[in-house]
């Protein structure tokens, strides 16, 4: 059950009653966790990286504007944070791709297709695996995380019309790479 608002634990907190920062971490330590997981692609760096998340969040929370929802502030900082991950590993490894096949092995040699949802969710995550990191963060952002094309805009930097086109020139590409994946 819902009583307060973020607003009333942000002032709390702001105030010096940090106590009440475990309400924003209940509320939103998941969906935080699983939009990283998906953009990183590994659960421990995710489980790591929405801890650096909220410490930031914590550590900088009186720069919190109030410009935009609090929801869609940490979500930029948890987009940054997972972005920046991404780039210090890409230049850890050799190349990204060699990794991305080494999942598509595992994850094919392991899945059990019995019914076709199963089947189709497959590809769209073996499809997923295989866009670029920014297209696919978008439709995480998007489908999976639901936020608005507003949201994105705060999140992400982009434009209102770069975040749709390139939203629709995503959904194209991932269509043809699931069709791709389907046959044999």
């Amino acid at each position: 059950m819902e009583l307060f608002t973020d607003i009333y634990y942000i002032t709390k907190i702001q105030t010096g009653e940090t106590e009440h920062f475990a309400h924003l971490l209940e509320r939103y330590s998941q969906p935080v966790f699983s939009l990283i997981n998906k953009i990183v692609g590994s659960r421990e760096d995710a489980e790591e990286l929405t801890q650096d998340v909220f410490m930031k969040v914590f550590r900088s929370l009186d720069s919190f504007q109030r410009n935009s929802t609090f929801s869609t502030w940490l979500y930029r900082i948890a987009y940054n944070t997972a972005i920046s991950a991404m780039r210090k590993r890409k230049h850890e490894w050799i190349t990204l791709e060699e990794s991305l096949v080494g999942d598509l092995d595992e994850d094919e040699d392991g899945y059990g297709i019995g019914n076709i949802n199963e089947e189709q969710i497959h590809y769209l995550e073996v499809a997923l695996q295989q866009l670029p990191l920014e297209e696919r963060t978008l439709i995480l952002l998007f489908y999976m995380q639901e936020k608005s094309i507003e949201e994105i805009v705060i999140i992400t930097d982009l434009s209102v019309s770069n975040v749709k086109t390139k939203l629709h020139r995503t959904r194209k590409r991932l269509y043809k790479i699931m069709n791709n994946l389907k046959q044999p």
